[in-house]
This record gives C-alpha cells, structure tokens and sequence, in this order.
C-alpha cells in the first residue's frame, strides 16, 4: 500500500475504508461519499478520512459534502485549546495537541489535530505533520485492524502517550546532563538551556493534559453507539496518559530546583566579585587621598625639603593600606 502526501484533491493526505473481516483498503473522495450514500446504517464498516488545512478548500469541501457536527468547525476556528474529547449530539470532538514529527524541543513545534468520531465517519485534519497522526498512519498501512472508529481514537491517543513517553525521557537525559555540569561547576553556557527546556515541558503540559471536564462528561454519559470495551480502552489511555504528565510535571520541579541552585551560584558569583571590586577600591583608598593632597601644589607641604620626605609619605601610605585592609577583611569575616 503506498501514500503520496498531496497526491489527493482538497486536502486529503490519506482515505481507508476498515471492514472487520478484510481490514483497511485506501479510497479517495469520490467512493468515500459514494458509500456513504449507499452503505446502510447498520453496516459494521467505517471510513476515516485525513485532511491537510493548509489546503484552502479543504474545509469546505468537509462543510459541503460531509454531515459534521458545528461543534467541529467551531473548533477549528477557535484553533490551538487544551487537549479535549466531548460529545455533540452523538458525536466524539477530539481537540488533539501533539508535537512535529521532527520534534526538537521548541514550543513552536507543538501543533493540534482536531477530529469528528462517528459511529461510521471519522475525520480528521491538521495543518502541520504530527508524530502521533503519522504513526496511527503507519499502524493502518502495516495492516492493524480495527473494529469501530472509537477504536481508532483510543489507537491515536495511545500513540500521542506513547510519544510523549519519549519526550519525557529525552527531556530526562537532557536534565542529567545539566546536573552533571551544575556539579562540574560548567553551567556558564547550559543556564539558557534549561530555561528553555523548562518552557517547553510548561507549555505541552498545559497543552496535552486532558479536560477533566469534558472526559468526565463522555465516561460518564458516552454515545449509544460507543461499545463498554471500547469506553474502557478510553479510560485506561486517559490513567495512563495522566501518570505520564504527573512525571512530566516531576519534571518540570526538578529544573525548577537546578535554576534555583544556577542561580545561587550565580548570585554567589556576583558577590565575590563585588566584594573583589570592593577590596581593591578600600585598598587604593589611602594612596589617592595622599596624592591628591601632595598635588595641590600650595605652600606649606609636609616634607617638602626633607631627603627622606618620599620614604616617610611611603611608610605612611603602605601603614594606612595595612589598617585599611585588616579592617576590610575582618568585617568580611
């Protein structure tokens, strides 16, 4: 089975047709809404179609040729929203935040998915690659088999957990190595780092962590025609999903604990310096006050016609720098 991205008209990336004894066959446009039309409810067969928004008239073909809910478009005009799954009149709308396929820990590369789940149609679009979609693609091409369209939501969102799974841990590896070098004491060109990183691990928080609410909501009082296995495969990737962002928010403490030490040893740093700043200022102190006075050039300097005039104004700078400085270090201890 081969997918050429682009290859179809208004937008679509890729078209399957899932029956239950034969699996997944790719259709275009035109045979989805032919057997739309001729297929009978109660058929067990579903299509899922994916579309590219980047494509202008995608969503209009979706709004003209396909019976969607207005919960679904509201939802692409509202864009980017926390991740959510709520019901609207019978059918699932998925808000799916996931990260670029090429996912190099930057907050613009995180980017939604937004789907309508029918008993017999679900759609989906996006408008940039994602990683979870790509893989749910990936399943369907090698042959995964799938017995409703419920089951191929449950599918994406354990391959979003999956790959946020494999954020935490890179992220992980990357906190290692920054604690290393904060106990090397080479944290000079790491600090920006981890506050970039801190950011990035905030923002797929706030993003990818569930509604409550609205999963409440749909556990509580699904659709009729979503099966008790299927709800309880929803259930299980929600718990998991949720242990997965309690580890991401251990996280995000654990940098926040690293910046704090950064930045006491950064403030550390200041401190010295400035009391080194301080050292030299006290200590140049008495021989600038007897050089401005020596350099007035009035009558009636001290040891103007004695030979040994330097030597004695010598003694007395070198004896005040020696009091100056005795005093200085003391009052740092």
């Amino acid at each position: 089975m081969t997918i050429s991205y682009g290859a179809h008209k208004h937008g679509l990336l890729c078209g399957y047709l899932f029956e239950p004894a034969c699996g997944a066959r790719t259709i275009g446009l035109d045979e989805a809404i032919e057997w739309l039309r001729t297929t009978p409810a109660d058929s067990s067969q579903f299509i899922w179609l994916h579309f590219d928004l980047t494509d202008a008239s995608a969503q209009a073909w979706m709004q003209a040729q396909l019976s969607l809910a207005p919960e679904f478009f509201e939802a692409l005009r509202e864009g980017s929203r926390s991740t959510r799954i709520e019901d609207a009149q019978d059918t699932l709308i998925a808000v799916v935040n996931d990260v670029a396929y090429e996912f190099a820990f930057d907050p613009s590369e995180i980017a939604t998915l937004w789907m309508s789940v029918s008993e017999r149609v679900a759609i989906s679009a996006r408008a940039h690659p994602l990683r979870s979609i790509d893989r749910l693609r990936e399943a369907v091409r090698d042959g995964a088999r799938f017995d409703s369209s419920m089951a191929l939501l449950t599918h994406l969102m354990n391959d979003q957990g999956d790959v946020l799974v494999r954020i935490v841990r890179e992220a992980t590896v990357k906190v290692d190595s920054i604690e290393d070098s904060l106990l090397r004491g080479r944290l000079a060109q790491r600090r920006s780092e981890l506050g970039k990183l801190r950011r990035v691990l905030v923002r797929l928080q706030r993003l990818l962590a569930p509604e409550p609410a609205a999963l409440f909501r749909l556990l509580r009082q699904p659709p009729p025609w979503i099966a008790s296995h299927d709800l309880d495969e929803l259930r299980q990737s929600t718990e998991e999903f949720s242990m997965v962002l309690q580890d991401l928010a251990a996280l995000q403490e654990r940098i926040k604990l690293l910046q704090e030490e950064t930045s006491a040893q950064v403030g550390e740093q200041t401190n010295r310096s400035l009391f080194t700043l301080t050292m030299v200022t006290v200590l140049a102190l008495p021989i600038n006050i007897t050089t401005g006075l020596f350099g007035m050039n009035v009558g009636g300097i001290p040891f103007a016609e004695s030979r040994s005039g330097f030597f004695l104004m010598l003694l007395i700078v070198v004896a005040f720098t020696v009091v100056a400085g005795l005093l200085a270090f003391r009052r740092k201890d």
